[in-house]
């Protein structure tokens, strides 16, 4: 597995991780689900930290596909460059820090949408790299 391939994983496992703070936080909040709470969605308010998980877990989720696309993409292509390794690693580790940035709901100096934004960037320049391959 070359690096690519290594953070696509991580980012898949991060992605595939955030639902669990979301989960934590409505037990903790609502006590465990009821089968009352199966036909009619509790409507009490949940506190913001869980509230901002849960934007942070659909935000990965929104975000994966794109990444993974240009990732197998490149990898079908034998794309596989310092750019694109450094792509693959600065995509993963913005997302890990926009993720706890986002719960923790940490706001000076426009983190979140400085991390988002790297993380958006790194996407962008590896699928101009996977591009220019097939162009």
């Amino acid at each position: 597995m070359n690096a690519e391939l290594a953070y696509l994983l991580l980012t898949a496992v991060l992605t595939g991780s955030l639902w669990i703070p979301v989960v934590i936080g409505y037990v903790r909040t609502r006590g465990p689900l009821t089968p009352e709470a199966y036909r009619v969605a509790p409507t009490d308010p949940l506190p913001a930290w869980v509230n901002r998980a849960n934007r942070a877990h659909q935000n990965a989720v929104e975000n994966f596909a794109p990444f993974a696309a240009v990732v197998l993409a490149g990898q079908a292509l034998g794309v596989h460059t310092s750019l694109t390794v450094a792509c693959a690693a600065v995509y993963f580790w913005a997302r890990l820090a926009h993720a706890v940035v986002h719960v923790s709901g940490f706001g000076l100096f426009r983190a979140r949408t400085l991390l988002f934004t790297i993380a958006w960037i790194a996407f962008l320049v590896d699928a101009i790299a996977v591009l220019r391959r097939v162009l």
